[in-house]
């Protein structure tokens, strides 16, 4: 069974940072093509960012700079550090994992999900 855990929600102050991780198990995680995705209240679901193992990261244009994912392959787990936080950036984030190409992740659902975990920006 796939299972996505994400950890490390929470509400911090503009310009703070936090650090989101979530631990993935049920598969060969290394073959995955990682990402978060977020939705704001009252928004549709947003991109956020993805990696895949040995290339380069991708990201929506709105937290390029400010977020950076990455990827533990020996313990099964990715990442997702941010930055200059900004009230925009209050949303619950979703840990996902897809078989895809990278590049379709934007336009494709990936086939798993977390259960979310809230991060709040307050000025």
């Amino acid at each position: 069974e796939v299972q996505l855990q994400a950890f490390g929600g929470g509400v911090v102050q503009t310009g703070e940072s936090l650090k989101l991780s979530c631990v993935v198990s049920g598969y060969t995680f290394s073959m995955h093509v990682m990402g978060w995705f977020r939705q704001a209240p009252g928004k549709e679901r947003e991109f956020v960012a993805a990696a895949r193992s040995g290339g380069d990261p991708l990201y929506a244009d709105s937290v390029k700079g400010r977020f950076t994912i990455s990827r533990d392959n020996n313990a099964n787990t990715v990442y997702l550090e941010m930055n200059s936080l900004m009230s925009e950036d209050t949303a619950v984030y979703y840990c996902t994992s897809s078989f895809r190409p990278i590049t379709t992740i934007e336009s494709n659902p990936p086939e798993y999900w977390g259960q979310g975990t809230q991060v709040t920006v307050s000025s």
